[in-house]
């Protein structure tokens, strides 16, 4: 079995397993894998009732390992999610008390109804995989994996994410609402029982890693490496766009192109991988000028039209890649 049929196996097995309790996201599970993949944490926002938290619970329990969810709140204070040092009294020193963020798999569920503080601390551990408490600086358990949701429509008690910590999640992406017969199986579905009570682990820890490995190893084109360059180039030159793309969005879409390459049973990236992943890598990283809200121009509008204007190589260029 070649590198590529290991990865493709591996995500088969999860989809299939998803889409026992999820129905028609193939696209979303899809990204969730490559940002798994990646090593990156997800954002799902939607509106209530879509399942984000059950898409969230669903993977996670795919995945197996320790699993944890944190239901924010307004009062959630940091410590609540790093842990604390407690003394012991028969030791006469101070222990260690783990928080929910010592878990492989995370469920953030309405991340933004936790205040700044407390989004600090998900912060260093979303970025460095560690915590700090009492100045102990402690490693998170690999994989470490944030599936947090997001209300985009109720801003009553909330508090908007800032730019530095939405940078941090790789992709950002939406469920949307089912079609009718899709509405229609999830209606069957859930009539007796709740399917996710069956979902079982179908992979481990040490394929996981592997997949991550094998990921980066996937060839892109120095051709394709300009075309991925000149749409962050083309968003920083953006009328629209008062904050261009950062350099670490800039790496983010390239290995995440990468994964999704390897996901799609190919070992060399196309333009195509790039393209179908510049909304979710790169819209939440991005700022509209003044003039586009004052028009009220989503990002997602304003990408289209960006990447409508940046030639595609042509196949034959980056064709060649196959036979590396």
């Amino acid at each position: 079995m070649t590198d590529i049929q290991r990865i493709q196996q591996i995500t088969q097995t999860i989809t299939a397993n998803v889409s026992r309790v999820i129905v028609g996201k193939d696209e979303v599970i899809e990204l969730l894998l490559v940002a798994l993949f990646c090593e990156g944490h997800v954002l799902l926002e939607d509106v209530p009732g879509i399942g984000k938290t059950t898409m969230a619970k669903t993977l996670a329990k795919s995945l197996g390992g320790s699993f944890q969810r944190i239901q924010f709140t307004p009062d959630l204070l940091p410590s609540d999610i790093t842990g604390v040092s407690i003394y012991n009294q028969q030791r006469q020193e101070f222990e260690y008390r783990p928080g929910p963020l010592m878990a492989q798999i995370v469920l953030s569920d309405e991340i933004n109804r936790a205040g700044p503080r407390t989004q600090s601390a998900l912060l260093e551990a979303m970025e460095e995989r560690q915590v700090t408490v009492d100045g102990v600086t402690r490693p998170l358990p690999y994989p470490f994996l944030v599936l947090a949701t997001q209300n985009p429509v109720e801003l009553e008690g909330t508090f908007p994410l800032p730019e530095a910590q939405l940078d941090r999640f790789l992709i950002r992406v939406a469920l949307g609402y089912p079609q009718r017969e899709e509405e229609r199986q999830i209606l069957h579905r859930f009539r007796t029982a709740n399917p996710l009570t069956e979902i079982a682990a179908v992979v481990t820890t040490e394929e996981v890693r592997a997949a991550n490995q094998l990921c980066r190893q996937v060839y892109v084109h120095p051709v394709l490496e300009d075309y991925l360059l000149d749409i962050v180039t083309a968003s920083r030159q953006n009328s629209a766009i008062a904050l261009g793309v950062s350099p670490r969005g800039t790496l983010a879409l390239y290995r995440t192109s990468q994964a999704l390459a390897a996901i799609r049973g190919r070992n060399y990236v196309i333009p195509d991988d790039i393209k179908a992943l510049v909304v979710p890598v790169l819209a939440h990283r991005l700022t509209p000028s003044m003039e586009a809200r004052l028009h009220d121009r989503p990002i997602r509008e304003v990408l289209s039209t960006l990447l409508a204007q940046v030639p595609v190589p042509v196949e034959e260029v980056w064709a060649q890649a196959e036979h590396k």
